[in-house]
C-alpha cells in the first residue's frame, strides 16, 4: 500500500514585516530566497521549505504549540549564531537523550525556530 504522508515539506512563519523578514531570514540561514513575491517568500532549506507569509493580523498572539525542528551539525554554534544575528532564546541548548539535543529561539517576530542535532536522522 502506497504511503499518503511523505514527510514534512514546509515550515511558515509569519510575520507582519516580510521586507525586514526576508533580510532577517537571509541572514540567520545564510541563504537567499529562491521564490520572493509580495504574498511569500520561499527559502530551500536542505531540499525542506521554509516560508515567510505576511501577517495580516499583527495583533495575533504567538503560541509555542507546533514547533519544527531545523537539523544541524553542531547545535550550540548554531543557537549562538541564531542569538548574533538578532533572535531571542527561547530554550537554550539541552540534552533530551543520549545523542539528541535541541534548543529553540525567537525570530523578531515572535516565531519560535527550533534546532535539534540528530545524527541518527537520515532524510529520505
Amino acid at each position: 500500500m502506497k504511503k499518503q504522508f511523505l514527510g514534512l515539506r514546509t515550515t511558515i512563519y509569519k510575520t507582519n514585516e516580510l521586507s525586514k523578514a526576508k533580510l532577517w531570514y537571509s541572514r540567520a540561514f545564510e541563504t537567499s530566497p529562491y521564490f520572493d513575491e509580495d504574498f511569500y517568500v520561499g527559502f530551500n532549506i536542505g531540499g525542506f521549505e521554509l516560508g515567510l507569509l505576511p501577517d495580516t493580523d499583527s495583533n495575533a498572539s504567538k503560541t509555542d504549540n507546533v514547533l519544527s525542528y531545523w537539523g544541524v551539525d553542531d547545535i550550540n554554534k548554531t543557537f549562538s549564531h541564531l542569538i548574533e544575528v538578532g533572535a531571542a532564546v527561547h530554550e537554550q541548548p539541552a540534552n533530551v537523550g543520549g545523542e539528541l539535543w535541541v534548543a529553540s529561539v525567537k525570530d523578531p517576530w515572535g516565531n519560535v525556530i527550533g534546532i535539534i542535532y540528530n545524527p541518527e536522522f537520515k532524510a529520505q
